[in-house]
């Protein structure tokens, strides 16, 4: 709800700060005063159209700034909004619309401070308050909201559901089938390039580790003449295989047997012998291994040539399907799934197209069982606003819910057609409205009079309290044409859209009975200050109010007086009694 409003250099008001209550905010004054400068300031915060002659002469630029109190049902709507965005405020509940104007014809838009294009301005002022009067921010004007309105205000929340639900898992298979059909052009030069990679990495019988393994492998192989050259060396330094060259083995052996002869007179050193012919075995056990590599080492070219080609064929199927052997055979295994779905295709489809039969027939049967509901709520909602209407002094006005639903050939099956669906169903919906007997009915959008379309707004949202969730609602002109009688009735449906609908409403009036049902009164005033025009506005307490009240029943003295007090005692009274409707 919006809870405070500042406004500095926007035409004649210099600047003004107004905080409004939740319930019934009513504004008066003489013409001109600057009353619909006001709500042409709430249009601008809005999104509304920016226009340079309203910055106040001699100034540089315009601004306002509108504070929302923002309840749990309008958070749900709006915090997504702003966390996509990323201009969370620092509380939940509360959000800061600013419009800056300047001169030269630049606009400069701001949530909770920073600055936005102006279209994410209007898409998140657009739940936030309605503009009755001027055709601006008129949400219920908007035939997209109708269907919305009509649902709501028939209880049909959940069945509604259950088709949203039918119609996106129809949806789904319709996507499955044309990805799987839109595949079908290309499943049979797809499938024989996915056998021609399985066979070609199946028919390489590639190991894992292997390629470590023949890298190891290709080195040895390469290497066989040194490696012969070094292993003999090490074998002959160690048994000494010719006369030139003194063994190891040969000097251990007498280190073994002075050892030995030390231990007759020294016993307690023979752990020292003990390891020396440990060291022995030892050198025996190396002397045998190498010996045994030296007899396995030989030149073999074709071995080589075998292992190189191995290696080069791993190499060329990396460059093909992976970086490893590991994901080569990954990749095989990926062929073989998508070669078994495709070879599987053609079972699917035929599953699906069942399944999207059975799909059209269930979305069809739940939308129609909607539409019948809708009907029968459109006739009583009709009634309703009617007999509103006939209150606010415009009997003979016809209302209609007008329904429309459109031939498809790919829709849902529908006694004996095809419809066009969405998740709402297969109903176009569209309130239409004939203000004078024997005229056709037309869209609401096009009734041309402001006090006609305030007056219907507030017939319809009297209708649809419960079901119209925008949660301030501004009113002008919606005394034009009226008298003081239908006035009171105007202003006992506008106070009830506070206490029944939950709605804050603002209303600007120049009927006392209508004021009279304010929760709080500003009065609207101008003045000259050094010279200039300025707009003021005086929010009113009880004594304020009769002599606003007694100034605007046009008569003096206590006669004017005792009538504004008149008002208020039957505004005070329908208030307490809660006789709204």
């Amino acid at each position: 709800m919006l809870s405070e409003l500042t406004i500095r250099n926007f035409a004649i008001i210099d600047e003004l700060h107004l905080q409004f209550v939740p319930g019934f905010n009513v504004l008066t004054g003489e013409t001109g005063a600057g009353k619909s400068i006001i709500l042409d300031a709430m249009s601008l915060v809005l999104g509304g159209r920016a226009d340079t002659t309203l910055v106040r002469a001699q100034t540089a630029d315009a601004y306002v700034e509108a504070v929302f109190t923002l309840p749990p049902f309008i958070q749900r709507q709006v915090l997504p909004l702003l966390e996509t965005e990323g201009l969370e405020g620092e509380s939940d509940d509360l959000l800061v619309l600013a419009r800056e104007l300047r001169a030269n014809g630049r606009s400069i838009s701001r949530v909770n401070g920073r600055a936005v294009n102006l279209a994410v301005l209007r898409q998140i002022a657009d739940p936030l308050l309605d503009i009755h009067g001027q055709g601006e921010h008129l949400s219920l004007l908007q035939r997209r909201s109708h269907l919305p309105l009509l649902d709501a205000y028939a209880g049909l929340e959940k069945e509604r559901g259950e088709v949203a639900a039918a119609v996106s898992g129809l949806q789904k298979i319709r996507q499955e089938l044309a990805d799987l059909r839109q595949n079908q052009r290309n499943n049979a030069q797809r499938a024989e390039m996915l056998q021609y990679q399985i066979q070609e990495i199946d028919a390489a019988n590639l190991q894992p580790g292997e390629e470590d393994e023949l890298r190891t492998e290709r080195t040895r192989l390469g290497n066989t003449e040194q490696l012969m050259l070094v292993a003999t060396q090490a074998v002959t330094l160690i048994t000494g295989m010719d006369d030139d060259t003194l063994a190891a083995a040969d000097m251990l052996g007498q280190a073994e047997r002075a050892l030995v002869q030390l231990t007759r007179y020294d016993e307690t050193q023979g752990p020292l012998l003990e390891n020396l012919q440990g060291i022995i075995y030892q050198l025996s056990e190396l002397s045998s291994d190498l010996q045994s590599y030296l007899d396995k080492l030989e030149f073999n070219p074709g071995r080589l040539d075998f292992v190189e080609e191995r290696l080069e064929l791993i190499q060329s199927l990396k460059r093909k399907y992976g970086e490893t052997v590991a994901d080569i055979l990954a990749r095989q295994e990926e062929a073989v799934a998508e070669l078994m779905q495709i070879e599987g295709s053609e079972e699917r489809m035929a599953e699906l197209e069942q399944a999207e039969e059975k799909a059209l027939h269930q979305v069809g049967e739940l939308a129609l069982a909607l539409s019948r509901k809708r009907k029968e709520a459109a006739e009583k909602l009709a009634t309703a606003v009617e007999t509103q209407l006939a209150d606010l002094n415009m009997a003979g006005t016809r209302f209609q819910v007008d329904f429309q639903q459109e031939v498809q050939a790919d829709g849902v099956y529908a006694v004996g057609k095809r419809l066009a669906y969405d998740q709402t169903g297969v109903d176009r919906v569209e309130f239409l409205i004939s203000t004078n007997p024997g005229e056709p009915l037309k869209p609401m959008a096009k009734v041309a009079s402001g006090g006609e379309t305030a007056r219907l707004m507030l017939a319809l949202k009297t209708a649809l309290a419960q079901a119209d969730t925008t949660p301030t609602l501004i009113f002008d002109e919606i005394d034009q044409g009226i008298g003081g009688r239908i006035g009171d009735v105007v202003g006992r449906k506008l106070w009830g859209l506070t206490a029944v609908g939950e709605h804050q409403v603002i209303v600007v009036t120049h009927l006392p009975q209508l004021a009279g049902y304010g929760d709080v009164h500003f009065r609207v005033s101008k003045g000259v200050v050094d010279g200039r025009t300025v707009t003021r506005v005086e929010d009113l307490d009880r004594d304020g109010r009769v002599q606003e009240l007694a100034a605007m029943l046009g008569t003096q003295g206590e006669h004017a007086t005792g009538g504004a007090e008149s008002i208020l005692a039957q505004a005070d009274k329908v208030k307490t009694e809660n006789k709204i409707f």
